[in-house]
């Protein structure tokens, strides 16, 4: 039997429950919870680590000024802060700017790193344990983080919790694997709807609970219960069968048809085979997909639509607290910006494809971007209106783009092509901490940067395929095949044992 046979044969079994069935309502309320938690992890550090006025005890010094103009004393010893039970007042960061704003450079490069970790984790052990324990460890760093009474130990933690605390990666993945192609999308956005739960929740406790140690411990302490997901969800089918584990991912789909009330045909379910894969290690199975010239070339543009993504949509995201106004509601707005986006991104890429889609909202961002430093300044609200438009924007493109990364690499590395694409991208939401220092150059510069980059990978975006509503591929053949016409023909399973001599460009 060949891989697209068993493709097709799985399709046919997911295929006959719908989004809104009570088995798969319940694994996306579990879903939504994961991303909701997922977008407390990486914003929380705006407003734990937020930034606070100061001044010098000795009046000779002027406010804020780290040297004194009017007196022989050079440097301030001991500093008043607007509020001294402030992160930054209590590590005594006055003066000290690249310290407080680390915070967030070193939460992104953690989640960078931890990337390449859970990934791999997530395809060898299951998206399943990989979720509790990303999802456990992330709440138990968190926690530990409140309770540092040294700024580099809270940094070790933050980078810690970023790199092995990272539940978003596995849970994506069991997410677009537990429905069939063509719900896919609907079951993707409906459950990333989290992320906005997730913003407004955020802003909520950083307004009800000011004080940073004990912000930090409501936010995190939830993520303990994580330890459940253990009992209340399951393992993913398609992963299952391609370690050979083809009861288990049988037993799964007939407790779902239970639940939903409908009826499997067994001689389907028996059908159900897939090549198992070899217990080979994941730097090899690694370049059996490099070998690919095409599958490589889509992991470089993948790498540059992640970069753009993280770079933007965190840039924007960050400077909203410093906008004029109350900071959380405004993150709040921010945050809220994402439900029209998933809406529109839904009904658009069930009329449109996803290749157009993603291109037209990288070119629609670059635009409001790149015209919004040259608004008159008298017209404030059409600034403001072009900056929330553009985050929308934004959130078009990374959207598209999580689902999209996923569709173009085979079920054996999709988690780890996934992350490493999504983690050697986030060296965008690592320099996007440090986008409001260019406004010392000019104040329009972020967003002249930001329409450029966004320009840039929407005119890159041209050279790959369209994955329409094909199924997910599960071989290199397949995946090569994405997106042409020829796509369900039968192609050979890729061959996990590896002779010596043999020639992987084939593959």
């Amino acid at each position: 039997m060949t891989s697209s046979d068993t493709l097709s044969d799985m399709e046919k079994v997911l295929s006959r429950f719908g989004v809104f069935g009570r088995y798969h309502a319940q694994f996306m309320f579990f879903s939504f919870m994961a991303f909701a938690s997922n977008s407390v992890f990486c914003g929380n550090f705006l407003f734990a680590a937020e930034e606070v006025g100061y001044r010098c005890k000795d009046e000779n010094f002027g406010n804020d000024l780290c040297r004194s103009q009017n007196s022989s004393v050079e440097y301030c010893t001991e500093w008043i802060y607007d509020n001294p039970d402030s992160f930054v007042a209590e590590f005594g960061l006055a003066c000290q700017e690249w310290k407080r704003t680390l915070v967030g450079t070193i939460h992104s490069f953690g989640y960078m790193v931890g990337l390449l970790l859970v990934g791999p984790m997530s395809d060898r052990l299951g998206r399943k344990l990989s979720i509790v324990i990303t999802g456990m460890l992330g709440g138990i760093f968190g926690v530990a983080r409140s309770f540092s009474m040294n700024y580099w130990l809270y940094i070790i933690l933050e980078f810690l919790e970023a790199a092995i605390g990272d539940i978003c990666s596995p849970m994506f993945v069991l997410t677009i694997e537990i429905v069939s192609s063509k719900n896919r999308l609907l079951f993707y956005i409906l459950s990333t709807f989290g992320y906005t739960f997730g913003g407004i929740l955020l802003s909520g406790s950083a307004y009800a609970f000011p004080y940073w140690r004990t912000f930090l411990r409501v936010v995190y302490a939830p993520a303990l219960l994580f330890f459940f997901y253990l009992f209340v969800i399951d393992e993913s089918p398609r992963w299952l069968l391609i370690k050979g584990k083809k009861e288990e991912a049988v037993a799964i789909l007939e407790k779902a048809a239970k639940l939903n009330k409908i009826k499997l045909d067994k001689a389907v379910l028996e059908k159900l085979e897939t090549e198992k894969e070899k217990d080979i290690e994941f730097v090899r199975l690694l370049k059996v997909t490099f070998r690919s010239k095409t599958l490589l070339k889509r992991f470089f543009i993948c790498i540059i639509w992640w970069s753009t993504s993280t770079f933007v949509n965190y840039g924007l995201t960050i400077n909203s607290v410093s906008l004029q106004g109350n900071k959380y509601i405004n993150y709040a707005l921010i945050c809220i910006m994402d439900i029209p986006a998933n809406i529109i991104i839904l009904l658009a890429l069930n009329r449109f494809k996803k290749k157009y889609s993603l291109i037209a909202s990288f070119l629609v961002g670059a635009i409001l971007c790149l015209s919004q430093p040259f608004m008159p300044t008298n017209l404030s609200w059409l600034s403001l209106v072009l900056y929330m438009a553009g985050k929308l924007m934004s959130s078009f493109y990374f959207s598209i783009t999580y689902i999209y990364t996923s569709e173009l690499f085979p079920t054996y590395t999709r988690n780890s092509m996934h992350a490493l694409s999504s983690s050697l991208g986030r060296i965008g939401s690592i320099i996007a901490p440090q986008t409001p220092l260019l406004m010392h150059y000019w104040s329009g510069l972020p967003s002249f940067v930001f329409g450029s980059t966004s320009l840039f990978a929407g005119l890159i975006t041209f050279l790959v395929p369209d994955t329409g509503a094909d199924s997910l591929p599960d071989t290199v053949c397949e995946a090569e095949a994405v997106g042409k016409t020829d796509l369900n023909m039968k192609t050979p399973p890729i061959n996990f044992v590896i002779p010596k001599n043999e020639n992987f460009a084939k593959l």
